[in-house]
């Protein structure tokens, strides 16, 4: 761009005023094609008015899994879970993401046990007590999506085993988010999940991993919780994206459900967890804005 151009952000300034000087930090890194460095793309930077956009979304999202966990009981069926999130969302102004998002039939996902995610609410599941559970809900307001999951244990009593489970899938998150840092490396993410995982013994899904949220469910980029640390997109300040490891007790391979088409579950049946929240790069670090 001219440096009079008007920014391509939208923001109604000269170039030279705007984003200029950040274009040019971005070109100033040497992107290594062996490591797969590359440079974000515009189109997935926001502006401040769409992450307030998102974080106002974020809000409802929140409050829409604070309402799923307090129904989370022995004897519960989770469609009831489903119809109750979905009446909230709409109340508050919004739009459930997962009901119909490519034949999807319900407004969230309910992942119980060894499901990994998409697991599709139902009258004939029915939740038992010391089953690991994960909602993941989507909301859209006002154009905006915000995307989290969180895990629940059903009757607050499990095995020693899955609740350890539950536990290192969170801290894998934690440490996935610590692992984004301005000017970094999405690579490093997957580096600091993978690490921590294995350590306590689990393995991490590759299949399926976070993404670019904001004014659409899914943009770049495809965030793997894999990796190699300095490998990968370069991570700027107006980034949005999931990171959302899904942490297996036996091994990272899965199966889709051939009569459902959605439904994922660990290939050998051991139990999975995940964990998810919508981060933002900031110039100093991230800030949640669903979780």
């Amino acid at each position: 761009m001219n440096r009079n151009d008007l920014c391509w952000c939208g923001s109604g300034l000269k170039y030279k005023k705007c984003h200029l000087d950040f274009d040019d930090r971005i070109d100033s890194y040497k992107y290594d094609v062996f490591k797969s460095q590359c440079k974000p793309p515009h189109n997935i930077i926001l502006t401040p008015a769409d992450i307030e956009g998102i974080r106002k979304s974020g809000v409802v999202n929140d409050a829409a899994l604070d309402l799923a966990g307090t129904m989370v009981e022995p004897g519960q069926n989770t469609e009831a879970i489903d119809t109750a999130v979905k009446e909230f969302i709409e109340k508050n102004g919004g739009i459930p993401a997962c009901l119909n998002y490519e034949g999807f039939p319900k407004s969230i996902c309910i992942s119980i046990n060894e499901v990994v995610c998409h697991g599709i609410p139902s009258k004939k599941t029915i939740l038992k007590e010391g089953d690991i559970v994960n909602i993941d809900i989507t909301t859209i307001l006002d154009g905006y999506y915000a995307d989290a999951s969180r895990m629940f244990i059903v009757g607050g009593k499990t095995s020693p085993e899955a609740e350890k489970l539950v536990r290192v899938a969170k801290e894998c998150m934690e440490l996935g988010i610590e692992a984004v840092k301005p000017w970094g490396w999405l690579g490093d993410v997957g580096a600091a999940v993978n690490a921590h995982a294995k350590a306590n013994g689990y393995s991490v899904v590759t299949e399926l991993g976070g993404h670019g949220v904001g004014k659409d469910f899914h943009v770049e980029p495809f965030v793997p919780h894999v990796g190699q640390p300095g490998t990968g997109m370069l991570l700027v300040p107006g980034m949005v994206f999931t990171v959302e490891p899904m942490i297996n007790a036996g091994k990272y391979k899965v199966t889709v459900d051939k009569k459902d088409g959605w439904t994922v579950r660990t290939k050998d049946g051991s139990l999975s967890a995940q964990w998810e929240k919508t981060i933002l790069v900031t110039e100093t670090g991230t800030e949640v804005l669903s979780s």
